[in-house]
């Protein structure tokens, strides 16, 4: 391809960054007021708008779902303490930066792992300059 032609190609940005946090070998994962308090930790680190939360605890020493509502998207989290393993997604736009939650998690749970994909939503739906991307009608 020529420079030329490669000057026509509109640079693509993203809707969003998605992370999903695996945390195994983690601890604490069936107090859901602690829960509570990480998910509200991971918003302000990850300078977020918190617009609303929930929190769901399975009884016992079940595990909890819990959701973090944002102005920019969510941030989530399903955990199996009986296998010491919690699924965190964290799904933000703006100005936000989701890798500054990690910390937070791995601070409050101890994870003897975690692994993170990190994901880029809706590359195809933007470009460069922020308007939405259309189709092409004949």
């Amino acid at each position: 391809m020529t420079e030329a032609a490669t000057d026509r190609i509109p640079r693509l940005r993203a809707a969003g960054t998605h992370l999903l946090v695996d945390l195994i070998g983690a601890s604490r994962l069936d107090d859901p007021e602690l829960i509570e308090r990480v998910l509200r930790d991971c918003v302000r680190a990850t300078n977020a708008s918190l617009l609303y939360i929930y929190v769901h605890h399975f009884g016992g020493a079940g595990g909890v779902t819990g959701v973090a509502v944002l102005a920019e998207s969510h941030i989530s989290i399903h955990s199996w303490p009986e296998y010491e393993f919690a699924a965190v997604d964290i799904f933000t736009c703006g100005a936000t930066d989701p890798e500054t939650a990690i910390p937070v998690l791995e601070a409050n749970f101890r994870p003897a792992r975690v692994t993170v994909q990190w994901l880029k939503r809706g590359r195809a739906a933007f470009i460069a300059d922020g308007r939405p991307a259309r189709k092409e009608t004949s």
